[in-house]
């Protein structure tokens, strides 16, 4: 099982992300990829279609302070590519439910 701890950043020439998610190994089936909508060099939504691209089975989970009505976001979360949503600001308990609810996802998909 791979964990990711930690914030993922962009820099000036490089998506950490996905730089971080390729080394680990995008064969990886059980990963949980939490972005923020805003970023600079690439949106939050941009770097979630690129990781599900890799790997349709990653969970993903995108933060916002923007409202979630959204015509893109209500596509990508009926197309799972998104398949989380946290409203900033974002509660401690907020997160570790999500995760937890994600993680579950990942434990009950690993078992059929």
């Amino acid at each position: 099982m791979f964990f990711l701890k930690g914030v993922c950043r962009l820099n000036q020439n490089k998506t950490i992300g996905i730089v971080g998610y390729e080394i680990g190994n995008p064969q990886i089936s059980d990963a949980l990829i939490i972005s923020d909508l805003r970023m600079p060099v690439i949106n939050g939504m941009q770097l979630l279609k690129t990781i599900k691209d890799l790997n349709p089975s990653t969970r993903t989970v995108l933060t916002t302070d923007f409202d979630y009505d959204s015509k893109l976001i209500q596509d990508y979360t009926k197309k799972q590519i998104i398949n989380g949503m946290l409203q900033k600001p974002i509660q401690p308990h907020e997160l570790v439910t999500e995760v937890d609810k994600q993680i579950d996802i990942i434990k009950s998909t690993n078992k059929k």
